[in-house]
């Protein structure tokens, strides 16, 4: 693939925005706080709960930082699109964009206020988290990310995500201006 990720990174990330959206609307209109109904024994279940803070509700006395650095990875995610070549790196920028703007949007839009809404989460893992569909997106984004770079350092001459580095490099130095 020669152009640049950002057509198919926008694509996947739409389409995992809006399951992300759907689902939480779904959730809120279908879920009472508390109540949990097992989908798989006690390992998966659907439980409503609105999180202030990041997995694992840490940081939860923080939301607003967490929206300022949502808004930083989102634009972080759509620079390296426009740089980066290649489906794969298209694939997992877009999880990772989709996820990111899914939480972000709760953390606008949602109660209480502006920039420090609670993100709406309803997919219970027994009784370690619960999630949401942008989390599920962000963990594949990252995961796949990982394996790319893994895969590149260990192929860097016939692997095209190595080949994607390397271009995304030699933009970098052909954007200098000489001296």
């Amino acid at each position: 693939m020669s152009r640049p990720a950002i057509g198919l990174t926008l694509v996947v990330a739409g389409v995992g925005l809006i399951l992300d959206q759907a689902t939480k609307a779904i959730a809120r209109g279908s879920l009472q706080p508390g109540d949990q109904f097992p989908v798989f024994g006690d390992l998966l279940s659907l439980t409503l709960i609105y999180n202030p803070g990041a997995a694992f509700s840490l940081a939860s006395g923080s939301t607003w930082i967490l929206t300022v650095l949502a808004v930083l990875a989102t634009g972080a995610t759509i620079w390296f699109a426009t740089r980066l070549r290649g489906v794969w790196w298209a694939i997992a920028l877009g999880l990772i964009l989709g996820g990111t703007v899914g939480n972000l949007i709760d953390r606008l839009t949602n109660p209480p206020s502006f920039g420090q809404g609670y993100v709406t989460d309803f997919i219970a893992y027994g009784d370690l988290f619960v999630g949401n569909v942008a989390d599920i997106l962000l963990v594949a984004g990252f995961a796949m990310t990982g394996l790319i770079i893994l895969r590149t350092s260990r192929h860097p001459v016939s692997d095209t995500a190595g080949e994607d580095l390397n271009n995304l490099a030699d933009a970098d130095r052909s954007r200098e201006v000489p001296q």
